[in-house]
């Protein structure tokens, strides 16, 4: 942090150590308003589009797009996690890679890549693999499962 840079309570919160010693940490989230939440939404549903239309519009399939993705989420993340202070431009750009590659991931999971789910007349999505197909009740017990170990870790 730069000497000259001001930071209101807004911006640190004090953490409370072992030793009884309070460390403060500069906060990179936003205020959570009803702006936040419509922002949330609209990044969100801007995830699944984005996602499909790469994966069936532009026919790269969803094995490419979730890599794709997946590397751009990663991207953003390392921008957002080096940043000295909260930027709204690096927050979202997060969420909203963050919403394309899981919604992305999910349609790979679940989707079944038989011709029996393609368009009349497509023979297929595009490259690679098109699903795993395991379904979404076997698709969401495996995402719950990691959100059930991540909350106990």
């Amino acid at each position: 942090m730069k000497k000259s840079e001001v930071l209101t309570d807004l911006d640190v919160a004090g953490v409370g150590t072992d030793a009884g010693a309070e460390a403060f940490v500069v906060k990179k989230l936003p205020e959570v308003t009803l702006a936040f939440w419509v922002m949330k939404i609209a990044a969100t549903t801007l995830g699944e589009t984005a996602g499909d239309l790469f994966a069936q519009t532009l026919k790269l399939g969803y094995f490419l797009t979730t890599i794709a993705l997946f590397l751009l989420f990663v991207v953003t993340l390392v921008v957002q996690l080096r940043s000295r202070s909260y930027n709204p431009f690096f927050y979202w750009t997060v969420i909203l890679s963050t919403s394309m590659a899981g919604t992305t991931m999910s349609d790979f999971m679940n989707r079944d890549a038989s011709a029996k789910y393609l368009s009349a007349g497509a023979t297929s999505l595009g490259w690679g693999p098109q699903g795993l197909g395991l379904g979404y009740p076997t698709g969401a017990a495996i995402l719950i499962s990691i959100l059930i170990v991540i909350f106990v870790v």
